[in-house]
């Protein structure tokens, strides 16, 4: 088992300008700092439903206070803040800024708790001998010799779709083939229950994959048993 960079084709040139927008970093580094409530408010803010900060200080009165405006409160205001800037770059730029956002977060979760031997990289796809390649690429990769770890990042549940269970569902038995113990997880800025209904419809492989949901995504953090 190997990994490998993915294709640089036209669609990876575009999607990249939109992953170093400094605005993925920012939206990326507060929600590795937030709390499960303010990652909440990101998802739904991000949305795009509404811009005014005031209604998202009232709908979540336990991380703004009662007041619905006045002076910054902390990190929930930076991060209602780059979510409202997220939600209003338009509907086409959105959905691929949200997806960018939810790539690096996981990346730096992940960073989090590796270390120079395990390098978290982007856009990689994992080759077998006598396997056909997969066209489509990994998101995040952590390339440990000895625990390998590859991750689909995706916004929402509907994002979950047979072709990417399948496709983590092969890799991490065709790792098995080679005696490599692969873990294949998807990582998904949902709530847990949402995500599950959406796999219990599923009709893909996917009972030895991962779920990292949005109430769980700090265990990416932390060391593979």
């Amino acid at each position: 088992m190997r990994f490998q960079d993915a294709a640089r084709d036209a669609r990876a040139v575009v999607y990249a300008g939109i992953q170093a927008d400094p605005l993925v970093a920012r939206a990326a580094t507060l929600l590795a700092g937030a709390t499960t409530a303010e990652r909440l408010l990101a998802r739904a803010a991000m949305n795009g439903e509404r811009t005014e900060p005031d209604a998202w200080r009232r709908m979540f009165p336990t991380l703004f206070g009662e007041a619905a405006s006045g002076e910054p409160r902390g990190h929930a205001e930076l991060v209602l803040a780059a979510s409202l800037e997220v939600a209003g770059r338009g509907e086409a730029s959105r959905s691929q800024f949200r997806g960018a956002i939810v790539e690096e977060l996981t990346a730096r979760l992940l960073a989090a708790r590796t270390g120079a031997d395990a390098p978290v990289r982007r856009e990689r796809r994992v080759l077998f001998d006598g396997v056909r390649a997969e066209i489509h690429p990994y998101d995040v990769t952590l390339e440990s010799n000895t625990r390998p770890e590859v991750y689909d990042c995706k916004w929402g549940a509907r994002g979950i779709n047979a072709d990417v269970l399948n496709q983590l569902d092969d890799a991490r038995s065709h790792a098995a083939d080679e005696d490599v113990n692969l873990r294949a997880a998807i990582v998904v800025l949902d709530v847990r229950r949402s995500c599950e209904l959406r796999l219990d419809r599923s009709t893909a492989n996917h009972a030895h994959t991962r779920l990292v949901a949005l109430e769980s995504l700090d265990e990416l953090r932390e060391t593979r048993p």
